[in-house]
């Protein structure tokens, strides 16, 4: 490895969450090296979140998730090989995986430069092929720190103590004329789930502070209920589908945001929000919010918070 590395390129394609704990990584480069070029391979729903890093410079858009589902198509082979174009426009110092999927080895493999990514005791498929150097990255970690590790090994300096996220969203609130406490009540698992009456305890005590519930959702079934919370929280908003981009402006400009285990819970923390998840089916120590400035995580594998403890949280958070 060069002593500066010039050119970086980042793998992380997705999802929301897993491309919000990449985040760091592009810090820690930006401090550790005089001026780098860092580059970023994410899928092309989640590209507006690394242009938002100020140290990332090219993002370049991948769509694995759409190109699986039609990969006879004539349109499908053309964006593939446009892509592969993009990807080869530049010879990088270092290619780091920090995904550690099949998927992501694949787009590594097709990069020009060298190769860095988990060994086999480091990641959930047997990947080591795909790399120039396979490093080994202890499993019982946060992903954040999984992330940072392994870049540092790659590159060869020490991770800074301080986590930085990096990200600044511009903020508006063109949905509401109001204070507003965002409220991620929709996840992809249904064990992740807050129960519907606890959010509209929740609801209803933010309403009488004078804060208005705003409600994302993404799916069908997450638009009912969010249309049921709507329902019993005054002055309530179900916001419309938004892209990614408009999402983290209004979650920038929130008062409070609270969230299960999803990605965009992640992302608020992120962007310095005061911000609580909610954890009921997986561990916070593993999943939790991490490093992020002004975030609580409550709850854990069995255990279910209650709104006060949310309250409380929440009012703990300067």
């Amino acid at each position: 490895m060069p002593e500066n590395p010039r050119r970086i390129l980042l793998v992380k394609t997705s999802s929301l969450g897993d491309v919000v704990h990449n985040l760091p990584v592009a810090s820690d480069i930006a401090s550790a090296f005089r001026a780098p070029v860092i580059d970023w391979v994410v899928e092309e729903s989640f590209e507006a979140l690394p242009r938002l890093h100020r140290a990332v410079g090219r993002v370049i858009p991948v769509a694995l998730r759409r190109w699986r589902k039609a990969w006879w198509r004539r349109e499908t082979r053309d964006e593939i090989r446009e892509f592969l174009a993009a990807l080869r426009e530049a010879h990088y110092d270092a290619v780091i995986d920090t995904q550690g999927l099949f998927k992501s080895a694949i787009v590594t493999r097709a990069a020009h430069g060298r190769r860095y990514g988990l060994d086999w005791r480091s990641s959930r498929e047997p990947l080591a092929a795909f790399y120039d150097v396979a490093l080994n990255v202890p499993r019982n970690q946060a992903a954040v720190e999984r992330n940072r590790i392994l870049a540092s090994l790659a590159l060869g300096y020490a991770a800074p103590a301080s986590i930085d996220y990096g990200i600044v969203a511009e903020k508006h609130s063109r949905f509401v004329d109001a204070r507003y406490a965002v409220l991620i009540h929709s996840t992809s698992a249904d064990a992740k789930l807050w129960p519907e009456e606890r959010w509209r305890a929740l609801g209803q005590t933010l309403h009488a502070r004078g804060i208005r519930a705003l409600l994302p959702w993404g799916s069908a079934a997450e638009h009912e209920r969010g249309e049921r919370l709507r329902r019993a929280l005054p002055d309530s908003v179900v916001l419309p589908r938004l892209p990614l981009g408009d999402l983290t402006a209004v979650l920038a400009d929130a008062e409070y945001v609270v969230g299960v285990d999803t990605g965009l819970t992640h992302l608020a923390g992120a962007l310095g929000n005061r911000t609580v998840g909610l954890y009921t089916a997986t561990d916070p120590r593993r999943t939790g919010l991490y490093g992020c400035a002004r975030a609580s995580n409550l709850g854990g594998v069995g255990k279910n918070p209650q709104p006060a403890d949310v309250l409380s949280a929440l009012e703990g958070l300067s």
